[in-house]
């Protein structure tokens, strides 16, 4: 028998709840129920919900504690479909919400939650480089939501961006003109990837997982954050065809898309907005070779050449590149090869007239931690792989399971790419003249004889001095930052990589003498810890969708 107070339940019983919130119980506990710090025996963790609410609330004092509840081994099963009742609004709480004392505080400033502060604050004129933005996202005011704010490098870049109306405003600055854009580059978790590795996301409740919940998400992330440029990973190919690219051209975007070469229907996009960039040339990079052993993973890059629309001084245009390198943390070895072949391409389709390079700027998912040797080699533009381990490329592992040394030099002379990372000249053509065939061969010896002294070299270098967008660690506290998150690990690994210009204060050491040009760093939407993302119930949540953050930096095109 059931107790009395409960048998009550059986009736058309309703209290209300702010007058319109209603739970309805229409499957037994066991399927729909769930108490915050309450996992009873025969519950898995996390429990499904098919109902939409929140997995937090509380128990109703009516049925006591949980202990008595536990004990009085009765089911709703015999409940009435149209049995319902109203939870008291203080026992509803939303999934994700944090407490008001692990509220974030921006960069150590004071609560900017009213719109009057905002407003002061961006009517201030701050002498320092470094000023953080108050004001933050629209979305983040959204219970649940992870709180980002923008970071200004400077001040000028809140609110500068060229369009078609302001050329009074061009006018005036004369040979002074300026082309600001933004960058995003997101790994928007690919459906198929994300079923193959469901152990990934076991904190996740399964509605949030279901690509019909993820993509109007992250299309609304998309339309709020706006980016001039969108560089995408893990774009799945029938999602793409049938929705994605349709619903970015809508936003005025112009889609570039590369697949990857094997069984995974997933690749890597470039998007941008037609009203501020023309396409000069699209070139796809596949990193699978079936003559290079090496070289059996089908991952894939995308390089573009970009031409601003409103530049008025010259016809400067800017290479964009977009890559996934392997994932695997114990093969170093592919990861540094198809980073070469990146590098090699960007290096065919970025040189100009004059001999240097258009500014240029690296996106994607690398695979690899900051401060780790291929990290290292793409800022520095060197390597010396000596002895290094294969495990320890990426640094994805603090205790590295690859031993094995990488091999001098690392890829065979056959792939067609130097040390320095650019594609060699092949002089091997068909003479008509034995004279001519003979004189060939005598210059491909000489050639070889240059190689084989290069392969006892173990440095690799690239051409291209860059920098990276994000510092990695939070200034005041040195707390790491990180991009992805999900129920094994949370790191960074994806990065926005750029050509600096001379005067960017934002630029790392070294990148000062890389262009007589290049790109100014004007701001970028700042990065969270862990612990931020832990108070969302990590990645994917309720509001974002993917296992990755979206990376967005705004530039400013510098004259030569």
């Amino acid at each position: 028998m059931l107790p009395r107070h409960v048998q009550r339940l059986g009736r058309d019983w309703i209290t209300h709840w702010n007058g319109s919130q209603i739970l309805a119980l229409n499957s037994p506990v066991s399927s729909c129920m769930r108490w915050a710090g309450h996992y009873p025996p025969w519950a898995s963790f996390p429990l499904p919900v098919p109902a939409d609410f929140s997995a937090n609330w509380r128990l109703p004092p009516f049925l006591g504690p949980w202990r008595q509840f536990q004990n009085s081994n009765w089911h709703l099963d015999n409940y009435t479909q149209s049995c319902c009742f109203h939870l008291p609004n203080p026992s509803m709480k939303p999934e994700g919400e944090e407490p008001l004392t692990k509220k974030r505080r921006l960069s150590g400033q004071h609560d900017t939650s009213t719109s009057e502060e905002e407003t002061n604050f961006s009517n201030e004129k701050e002498p320092s480089c470094l000023s953080v933005a108050q004001n933050e996202e629209k979305h983040s005011s959204k219970k649940g939501t992870i709180k980002r704010h923008w970071e200004y490098f400077c001040q000028q870049s809140r609110t500068m961006k060229i369009s078609e109306n302001k050329e009074s405003d061009q006018s005036n600055k004369g040979s002074e003109a300026t082309f600001d854009f933004t960058v995003m580059s997101y790994n928007i978790l690919s459906q198929n990837l994300l079923e193959d590795n469901s152990h990934l996301y076991k904190h996740c409740r399964q509605r949030l997982l279901f690509w019909t919940y993820r993509f109007p998400n992250i299309l609304q992330e998309i339309k709020q954050l706006d980016a001039d440029v969108l560089c995408l990973q893990e774009v799945q190919e029938d999602h793409y065809r049938t929705e994605i690219k349709s619903s970015l051209e809508s936003l005025g975007y112009h889609c570039e898309y590369k697949m990857r070469t094997g069984r995974k229907p997933d690749g890597c996009a470039i998007c941008f907005k037609t009203s501020k960039f023309s396409l000069i040339s699209s070139n796809p990079v596949e990193f699978f070779r079936r003559d290079i052993p090496l070289l059996d993973r089908d991952n894939v890059g995308l390089v573009l050449l970009l031409q601003p629309r409103f530049h008025c001084k010259t016809n400067a245009a800017i290479c964009v590149a977009n890559t996934h390198l392997l994932y695997n943390p114990r093969r170093g070895d592919i990861k540094l090869t198809q980073l070469a072949m990146l590098l090699a391409e960007i290096a065919s389709v970025a040189p100009q007239k004059d001999g240097s390079f258009c500014p240029i700027i690296i996106c994607g998912d690398f695979n690899s931690v900051p401060g780790s040797p291929l990290y290292r080699f793409i800022k520095e533009g060197k390597l010396n792989y000596e002895g290094l381990a294969i495990g320890k490329v990426s640094g994805q592992e603090q205790f590295p399971r690859g031993q094995r040394i990488l091999s001098i030099p690392i890829w065979p002379k056959k792939l067609g790419i130097s040390q320095n990372c650019v594609y060699e000249i092949k002089q091997q053509q068909k003479e008509e003249n034995a004279g001519e065939k003979l004189e060939a061969a005598k210059l491909d010896n000489t050639q070889e004889i240059v190689v084989a002294s290069e392969k006892l070299s173990s440095k690799l270098q690239h051409h291209f001095k860059l920098s990276s967008v994000y510092s990695h660690y939070l200034p005041e506290t040195g707390v790491p930052e990180v991009t992805t998150c999900h129920s094994r690990s949370a790191v960074t690994v994806d990065y926005i990589f750029y050509s600096a210009a001379n005067d960017d204060t934002a630029a790392q050491p070294g990148a000062e003498d890389s262009f007589h040009g290049g790109l100014k760093l004007l701001g970028r939407l700042a990065l969270v810890t862990e612990k931020d993302l832990w108070t969302v119930n990590g990645l994917p949540n309720e509001n974002n969708s993917s296992d990755h953050l979206p990376l967005l930096a705004e530039f400013r095109l510098i004259e030569r």
